[in-house]
């Protein structure tokens, strides 16, 4: 037992550390969010964006339980899978909602059988709104799931650094 909460209590330190960012005024905790569109029974983008979201310590969101971000970010991962090859309606809503003054940096990431245009089309929207967008980005194949979540995991620490 005290094992189990010495180890809690670590995760809890080191996810917030994975956030402190030394910069000339000091040390500052970075906020950090991780939305996503998932649509399916399968829950593939949400899986892989909890992954995303355990590697920093933090809780992924739903866009359909969040339609706007309420909280500035300084990293917001953002993701969705196609459907029929185009991207989620709610997904594109989401992106063209997204206010300049609220992220300061955008990472994507999408699930799929074989095409990125997720991403890519997410990448021209948020562009077009002034958003910077990182080039590098996160995929994993949708029958490849279960074997991309530690993978997941660490761009999601390596990509809030």
């Amino acid at each position: 037992m005290m094992k189990d909460l010495l180890k809690n209590i670590l995760n809890v330190i080191q996810s917030y550390c994975s956030q402190l960012v030394h910069c000339s005024k000091g040390l500052f905790i970075m906020e950090i969010a991780v939305r996503y569109c998932s649509k399916t029974k399968f829950g593939n983008t949400r899986r892989i964006a909890e992954a995303i979201a355990d590697g920093i310590g933090i809780k992924a969101v739903s866009i359909a339980d969040e339609k706007n971000l309420k909280e500035k970010a300084d990293i917001l991962f953002l993701g969705g899978a196609p459907y029929a090859n185009i991207m989620a309606p709610e997904l594109k809503e989401y992106a063209e909602g997204l206010d300049p003054k609220m992220v300061s940096k955008v990472v994507l990431f999408t699930t799929s059988n074989w095409s990125r245009r997720t991403v890519l089309a997410l990448k021209k929207i948020l562009n077009e709104k002034g958003l910077p967008v990182c080039e590098d980005y996160f995929y994993a194949h949708m029958l490849n799931i279960d074997g991309k979540i530690e993978a997941a995991k660490e761009f999601g620490i390596k990509m809030s650094r």
